[in-house]
């Protein structure tokens, strides 16, 4: 991503990500999809959510990525959108995401499972907080939140959050209320976690057109995988 873009928005932009394991990211969808259309489909979301990055036009841009930043995979996206990679280290997601913030103050960061997020609100968050907002989100349908931006970094956001709960938001809420905050809001996003979450993004047409939907014959040919579902973070999630 070039230097302050084509809208010399300042500041940086963190994109959250894990690498697109089998049966270690979009494990909701693994019954439908398999192990390996989940992990197809978390690499695809991921290119679609570094597009938007980089349309935004931030002055940097960076991937902290999970568990690391070896791998192939991750080296494409930093040779193809010029982002520059990190890890994410150990912890929690809201310590993980306190330590990313706490190295750029001022940041926006977004995981990679929301492509109803555009360019225009990536630039609104970074537009709150030069306004003087403490923080600034993009609360999720389900509860969580899809974007938050801090003007300056406090572990105290991110305590007591049930992450991967819908209750997110509102226990960060709470939060922010505790530590006297002004915030911002933006609109309310979907992101792709459940199987109607998968059928919502095929009617979107959100994906490049390159990529083809997942139709109903494929679902029938994948075949679950063994293990229990479960969620892969919370709000921005990893």
């Amino acid at each position: 991503m070039s230097s302050r873009g084509a809208t010399g928005v300042e500041g940086a932009l963190i994109v959250f990500a894990r690498a697109p394991e089998p049966g270690r990211v979009k494990t909701r969808l693994v019954p439908l999809l398999g192990e390996r259309g989940a992990a197809r489909l978390h690499a695809r979301l991921l290119e679609k959510t570094l597009r938007t990055a980089q349309s935004a036009g931030f002055a940097r841009a960076y991937l902290y990525c999970s568990p690391g930043t070896r791998g192939e995979f991750f080296r494409t996206m930093k040779e193809r959108y010029g982002v520059q990679l990190r890890a994410q280290g150990r912890g929690d997601l809201g310590e993980r995401m306190y330590r990313a913030l706490r190295r750029h103050p001022g940041a926006v960061l977004i995981g990679a499972d929301c492509p109803a997020l555009r360019p225009a609100d990536l630039r609104a968050a970074a537009r709150a907080l030069r306004a003087g907002a403490d923080a600034v989100f993009a609360p999720a349908e389900d509860g969580g939140y899809a974007l938050v931006g801090l003007r300056r970094a406090d572990r105290a956001a991110f305590r007591g959050v049930d992450w991967g709960s819908a209750r997110v938001m509102a226990q960060t809420r709470r939060n922010l209320r505790r530590l006297q905050w002004r915030w911002r809001e933006l609109r309310t996003v979907w992101d792709v976690d459940r199987p109607a979450d998968l059928a919502r993004l095929n009617r979107s047409g959100i994906l490049s057109a390159r990529a083809r939907p997942i139709s109903s014959a494929a679902r029938k040919r994948s075949r679950p995988s063994g293990g229990s579902p479960r969620r892969s973070g919370g709000s921005g999630r990893t």
